[in-house]
């Protein structure tokens, strides 16, 4: 079977036409709808996926799933969300096909990285994971804003040739030349929105690989505690949940691991030099890894 996961955002041909068009085999789709923004684009963005989910079943015959992200700006649970959609397919023997051509880019990419992920931890799969995008044909927001040109230039028309001094027309003309000079100096977005107290989003690039048994114990460990102030205190702490004996041998072997999880290896720990030890806590990459595999826990 082939499952579609597809972020919807204000776009509709780019989501279902090259399916369609190129008759792509789709058996389920699951939509993924965007929660934040204004009243109006979370309406919009709602009625585009359920006429998805109509045409994606009377078209390609595909069952539908409909799901919400709560926050379109928040890459990591977008990241963790994909993860466990693409996950949950592949272990039900599904072939996984990800659209990122809508949605923001933070879901995009996160979807992007997690399919990416997934490819290079699970080598039997690799070949059943897929991302694609789609090109648009044309944008309407530059035709949009040449019809509200000749709009103007009518209404400019109309009031110069009767001499009217109608209110309305006054006020549509005022708010269609503000809209357009806003078009024409600024393109099609407005400022920086600010989120979570700053206005850039950074975007990890996830370099997963295959995580040993015993790596993946001091991953948990730390996402589990947080920092340590020195890879022996992790490792003590480790001896004792562990119940074992918290020897040179034992240590040895943490500090090995660590260090092929460190930014020379695996890159999922953060080492910080503090005298002779080193504070040691999970990278971005690292704390992603855990709230992705926090479900199946250590093995």
């Amino acid at each position: 079977m082939q499952t579609h996961i597809v972020p919807v955002g204000f776009d509709y041909d780019r989501l279902i036409a090259p399916l369609v068009r190129d008759q792509i085999d789709v058996d389920s789709v699951i939509l993924l709808e965007g929660a934040v923004g204004s009243e109006a684009n979370v309406e919009y963005s709602r009625h585009l996926s359920e006429k998805l989910e109509t045409d994606f079943q009377n078209l390609l015959g595909a069952s539908t799933e409909r799901f919400v992200l709560s926050d379109v700006y928040d890459y990591d649970a977008a990241f963790e969300q994909a993860y466990e959609l693409i996950t949950a397919e592949l272990d039900a023997g599904n072939e996984v096909w990800v659209n990122v051509a809508a949605m923001p880019r933070t879901v995009s990419f996160a979807f992007a990285n997690a399919a990416h992920s997934l490819m290079v931890e699970r080598e039997e799969d690799r070949e059943g994971i897929h991302t694609y995008y789609t090109a648009p044909e044309k944008y309407l927001e530059t035709e949009l804003a040449e019809e509200l040109r000749e709009q103007i230039a009518l209404l400019e028309d109309v009031k110069s040739a009767d001499d009217l001094e109608d209110e309305r027309i006054e006020d549509r003309l005022e708010s269609a030349r503000d809209l357009l000079s806003e078009f024409d100096e600024r393109g099609t977005t407005i400022g920086a929105k600010e989120i979570d107290g700053g206005h850039i989003v950074e975007l990890p690039v996830a370099s997963f690989s295959n995580v040993k048994p015993f790596e993946e114990l001091i991953l948990f460990k730390l996402g589990e505690d947080g920092e340590f102030d020195s890879v022996s205190e992790l490792a003590e702490s480790l001896a004792d949940e562990l119940n074992e004996e918290y020897t040179d041998s034992f240590r040895s072997k943490v500090i090995y691991n660590v260090d092929r999880l460190g930014p020379g290896g695996k890159g999922y720990i953060e080492r910080e030099e503090q005298g002779k030890s080193y504070r040691t806590r999970l990278s971005r990459i690292g704390e992603l890894w855990v709230r992705a595999h926090s479900d199946s826990g250590p093995r």
